[in-house]
């Protein structure tokens, strides 16, 4: 990529949203103050491109492919082989890997599906007491981070039945009725029992006695969920000749970047959080896209706020966004010679529903080759407005490689 532009790819997870009564029905993004998003979206082009195919769950290991440049339809693998790839797991023929979330179970209902949002330490204990003292034939635990963490399948003979069961995502039932939402399907029945079973093991375990006294939630059950089997995609380098880096506190996200044969950035105040070092991020990108061509750059901060239903922590994650890491983007970009600059989410995540949807989201490309729109702003209306949609939001990342301007 000697002669074309070096692509930063920026995601704010579930940054888009739906019209909210309370903004006067603006979306939490078209509410914020956003001059940097607002600056590509005037002088680079907008539109809408749908990062959930037709048919597939909306969720972030689907939309991050996509973004990635591979379509859904015909690489997708689940969410546990993403994260299984991130640490370094490496999954057999035949073996499942599970999502495994540490979360707090009130009577039946699920209370938080980030128990209270554990510390890896903590957390790390709790998955260890489990992998010595649940009864689970063929299954191991590897502790991850925080909360989320991953359980491997290693009988083949129950893989297919693993994978025609459907478990539901812990983020999309908070504070519902666990009991309505137990695993349907062929082996639906063991999943029950082992996150059952794990609450048991839980309760008492020292970690969660003290965050009790602390008043803190406890991660007093296991939750299993995003299930799949080993992930075969092509590189960059296969693909293109191309080079980059991966910037996220997702597992799943470096995960899929990895398996891209992207170098994996760890920036160590990244937390997956509203408390994210989103400078450090832009820097690490800054400084990745120094020696590589692309640098993939993640925040999960938006996402988490439209689950926790609290419409001011989204807004304020658009804004730390828009402000620390494009504007520190646009800031130094000159130093890099001719770039690119693609920003949009993965899904949108609603706010009032606390959930994901399947719309499609809008996104904004600036930089070497692509003419002046002049659109007013970043935001869900003006992209609905501007004409310009994408069917397949795969498309969107090669052709921002290998094409010389757009029209």
């Amino acid at each position: 990529m000697s002669n074309r532009p070096k692509l930063f790819v920026l995601v704010l997870d579930g940054m888009a949203d739906e019209p909210i009564e309370q903004l006067e029905g603006k979306t939490p993004l078209e509410a914020a103050k956003t001059p940097n998003m607002d600056r590509l979206a005037r002088e680079g082009k907008v539109g809408l491109a749908r990062t959930i195919p037709k048919g597939f769950t909306p969720a972030s290991d689907v939309g991050n492919l996509a973004i990635l440049g591979y379509d859904p339809k015909e690489y997708y693998c689940g969410r546990g082989p993403l994260e299984a790839a991130n640490l370094g797991i490496e999954l057999k023929e035949g073996e499942v890997a599970f999502r495994c979330n540490l979360i707090t179970a009130d009577g039946d209902r699920l209370a938080d599906y980030t128990a209270g949002f554990i510390t890896t330490d903590e957390a790390g204990r709790l998955i260890k007491h489990l992998a010595e003292n649940l009864q689970a034939d063929g299954v191991q635990f590897y502790p991850g981070v925080k909360y989320r963490h991953l359980a491997v399948f290693r009988d083949p003979s129950a893989a297919e039945g693993l994978l025609k069961t459907v478990c539901s995502p812990p983020h999309d039932i908070a504070g519902w009725k666990i009991s309505d939402h137990w695993p349907k399907g062929p082996e639906a029945k063991r999943l029950t029992g082992m996150m059952e079973s794990s609450r048991e093991l839980l309760a008492g375990h020292e970690v969660n006695q003290v965050r009790v006294d602390l008043k803190e939630n406890p991660a007093n059950m296991i939750w299993l969920w995003g299930q799949g089997t080993k992930a075969r995609i092509p590189t960059y380098q296969e693909r293109w000749g191309l080079t980059g880096v991966v910037i996220s506190a997702v597992d799943l996200v470096k995960g899929a970047g990895k398996l891209a044969g992207l170098e994996v950035v760890n920036v160590p105040g990244a937390t997956g959080y509203y408390d994210t070092d989103y400078e450090g991020k832009a820097k690490a990108a800054l400084k990745g896209l120094k020696k590589k061509d692309v640098a993939y750059l993640h925040v999960e901060a938006a996402d988490e706020a439209g689950h926790n239903g609290e419409l001011r922590q989204k807004i304020a994650a658009i804004e730390n966004f828009d402000r620390l890491v494009v504007g520190t983007i646009l800031e130094h970009a000159h130093t890099l010679g001719d770039v690119r600059i693609l920003v949009m989410p993965d899904h949108p995540t609603s706010v009032e529903k606390r959930s994901h949807t399947s719309d499609p989201v809008p996104f904004v490309i600036w930089g070497q080759g692509i003419p002046a729109s002049g659109a007013a702003g970043y935001g869900e209306s003006v992209a609905k407005s501007s004409g310009w949609f994408v069917e397949e939001a795969h498309e969107l990342l090669p052709k921002l490689l290998t094409e010389e301007t757009w029209r």
